[in-house]
């Protein structure tokens, strides 16, 4: 059957169409991003702007559109971060369940990171051991851990690229002061989660997904050995410190020129740089290893399992 998962972000909304089977791989045939950076559209009191929720409508009404061209069997739409904390939540949600013509799953920041974490397990493998797992998107930064598909311990906390580009560092470029803000804020929001993180066994893999970290891995990070392309890169702690002042310097519409910088996440980069660092240096970790799947994977395995579980009971 044709699977379509709808991430609404808080930078993106995404459309994934896969092909899947009971038991099987799923086979990506169709991705569709349309970038929306809802943090903009954020009012002082923690809403999200009419002019921001047209633009949630407008692109979930495209990705609608393009699920019926692709014969999507079943569309599973999700939302996250922007739409689950903004104080008009509710409303945003009802729009948007208008537009899609079905009802919206709005995953809470310990599932979206158990889903996360489901895809990255089964991307390397039950011999990969102990897996740490860090996701940033634009609302929350996602980390969670464990030996097994589902994780000893997952947590989110407020430190999105997009979220901490807002709060911390309005200025293009950002000042040192700004940066130094936002650093202390991390370390501050990090260390009580670092401390219960601690308890778990040392990891055999510290995993980085999201479009941040691939992006920051391109500018900062090597190949693994014996692989090529941004699905198989390393991030190093050191290097990734060192690019943060560089970054900093250069104005966001310059950005964009850097290796591994998209149009769409030159505005945010800086802010992804200095969490992600921070979050290395809290949890003890020298690298990441990039995994090329994360959120909309983890739905899709669960699904397929469900499918799974249902032919065999058939």
């Amino acid at each position: 059957m044709r699977l379509g998962v709808l991430d609404i972000g808080s930078n993106t909304v995404h459309l994934l169409v896969a092909d899947v089977r009971p038991g099987g791989r799923p086979l990506a045939t169709t991705s569709q991003r349309t970038v929306l950076r809802l943090m903009r559209y954020l009012e002082a009191d923690g809403s999200i702007s009419e002019e921001g929720v047209q633009a949630l409508v407008a692109a979930v009404s495209q990705a609608r559109e393009t699920a019926a061209v692709e014969r999507v069997d079943e569309l599973l739409a999700t939302a996250t971060s922007a739409v689950r904390d903004a104080t008009n939540g509710a409303a945003v949600i009802a729009r948007i369940e208008e537009a899609l013509g079905q009802q919206l799953q709005v995953l809470g920041g310990e599932t979206e990171a158990r889903y996360t974490f489901l895809a990255v397990r089964r991307w390397f493998g039950w011999a990969a051991g102990q897996i740490l797992l860090f996701d940033i998107g634009g609302g929350s930064l996602e980390l969670a851990g464990g030996g097994d598909e589902l994780p000893d311990l997952a947590e989110s906390v407020p430190l999105g690229a997009g979220r901490t580009t807002v709060q911390f560092l309005p200025n293009d470029p950002p000042s040192d002061d700004q940066i130094d803000a936002l650093r202390q804020h991390a370390a501050s929001t990090l260390a009580p989660v670092a401390e219960r993180f601690a308890s778990l066994p040392r990891p055999d893999h510290v995993v980085g997904t999201s479009k941040a970290i691939r992006s920051l891995a391109k500018l900062a990070g090597y190949p693994m050995p014996g692989w090529s392309g941004i699905d198989r890169m390393v991030l190093p702690r050191q290097a990734l410190k060192a690019w943060i002042p560089r970054l900093a310097r250069i104005p966001a519409e310059a950005r964009q020129e850097l290796p591994g910088i998209t149009p769409d996440r030159t505005f945010q980069i800086v802010a992804a740089a200095v969490v992600v660092h921070q979050a290395m240096k809290a949890m003890d970790i020298d690298e990441l290893e990039v995994c090329p799947w994360a959120l909309r994977e983890g739905v899709l395995l669960r699904y397929i399992e469900s499918l799974s579980w249902n032919a065999v009971g058939a």
